[in-house]
């Protein structure tokens, strides 16, 4: 388990704020969330461990260390993981986090929820709703009427051009979904 190097954390900051745009400072700044024992777990930071980056407080950063390397599986919230060839790409259990600083958001309508965690992008049928402002290749959070965030993924299509558009266009193309864990629970 190591701090991300200047490269890595350029991709990983450029991956998030394609995401959460200027909310990417919440995420960095100011901690959201609890985990472990301490009532005040302390700032929030990115640690790598296997090709995968987990996003961690620094008071279980500093109990991890009494753990060796090779067994230590886990560590916080894994947000991403870095491929072979050195892109990176976010994972599902990063969802929530997205989720809560999200820029861009698309709700689907209870009849295409279904479709869309077995692993389909979102069709403009199955929109009920989208915030404004959405350009081509902005990441969206997807999330059911009731605001329970399904998945994540790049905007096919602006928000103008979706009102135009037959509704068997792709309005988001899928890059992750909670029926992953399902699908691919033996890799996660």
């Amino acid at each position: 388990m190591r701090p991300l190097d200047e490269n890595e954390t350029t991709l990983v900051f450029n991956k998030l704020h394609k995401f959460v745009g200027n909310n990417l400072k919440n995420i960095v700044l100011e901690a959201q969330s609890h985990e472990g024992p301490d009532p005040n777990p302390g700032r929030y930071c990115f640690r790598l461990q296997k090709n995968r980056v987990y996003y961690v407080s620094e008071s279980l950063v500093k109990r991890a260390t009494n753990v060796k390397r090779d067994k230590l599986v886990s560590l916080g919230t894994q947000i991403g993981k870095f491929t072979k060839t050195g892109k990176f790409h976010l994972t599902i259990q990063c969802l929530n986090l997205l989720a809560a600083n999200a820029k861009h958001k698309v709700w689907l309508k209870p009849t295409s929820e279904m479709s869309f965690l077995y692993g389909n992008s979102v069709l403009k049928g199955g929109v009920g709703r989208m915030t404004e402002n959405i350009q081509v290749n902005d990441g969206v959070v997807v999330f059911s009427m009731s605001d329970v965030p399904l998945g994540f993924g790049d905007a096919a299509k602006s928000t103008v051009d979706c009102r135009k558009m037959d509704p068997n266009g792709i309005v988001v193309h899928r890059h992750a979904d909670i029926g992953e864990y399902l699908r691919t629970e033996d890799d996660l």
